[in-house]
């Protein structure tokens, strides 16, 4: 398996106080699917997601990734493994404001030790055209196709998305859906999405639901639609 977590914890303390966002999580993914955890405010889902891609730290069990179980590794380690491994899209962008769409995607670009060609990949997202643009100057829509381009230069065989539609309106949600399903195929890049819009569940090889930290629903989906037949 790709991906493969086993009875993840996650556990906050505040003082004497403990908070349990995760509890014995397991699931497992092949390399090239798209994974969704769906789950509402407070469930967990960005938690696991966070643990995924090396941003937070399980508690306890085991993480691995590709073969390399990232619960062992240091912060150094980490680091390392964000870099070369995984893109993170997010539902804000956080493009930098005073970049060019070009300047941003070149950003990611500089620290990776294999990237892309930037101009193919702002082609790949449409937005080759636009690359002298600053953010100010862009849809939402656009601004987000830029964080994937962002997230792509670097090659990662791991590519996650928190919310990456939230922000959007429906017709923009679709497309930007269709671009990450486009990705998906053509780079061969396993994708999770975390989400409350249970519809896109619909476009996902692995379905994980969150309830409280825990999960209360992992399922293959045997029949995946493509995006543009997800309707909600």
């Amino acid at each position: 398996m790709f991906i493969d977590v086993i009875n993840a914890d996650k556990v906050y303390k505040t003082g004497e106080i403990e908070f349990k966002a995760l509890s014995n999580a397991s699931f497992n993914m092949e390399k090239g699917q798209i994974g969704v955890i769906l789950g509402p405010s407070g469930s967990g889902k960005s938690t696991l997601l966070n643990i995924i891609g090396g941003i937070d730290r399980a508690s306890s069990g085991k993480i691995t990734v590709d073969g390399m179980d990232i619960a062992k590794l240091d912060d150094n380690g980490l680091t390392s493994y964000r870099r070369e491994c995984v893109g993170f899209i997010f539902q804000f962008y956080n493009l930098v404001p005073n970049l060019t769409v070009y300047e941003n995607v070149e950003v990611c670009s500089n620290i990776s030790k294999n990237p892309l060609d930037i101009n193919e990949i702002l082609d790949a997202v449409g937005m080759k055209e636009m690359k002298n643009r600053f953010p100010r100057e862009l849809s939402g829509g656009q601004q987000q196709r830029v964080s994937i381009a962002r997230a792509l230069v670097k090659k990662p065989k791991l590519l996650l998305c928190d919310e990456p539609t939230g922000a959007l309106d429906y017709s923009t949600s679709k497309d930007i859906l269709r671009l990450v399903s486009d990705v998906n195929k053509r780079f061969e890049t396993t994708v999770i999405i975390i989400t409350h819009n249970g519809a896109i569940a619909n476009m996902a090889h692995r379905v994980i639901r969150l309830r409280s930290g825990e999960i209360v629903e992992n399922r293959h989906n045997t029949n995946v639609l493509a995006a543009e037949g997800i309707e909600w």
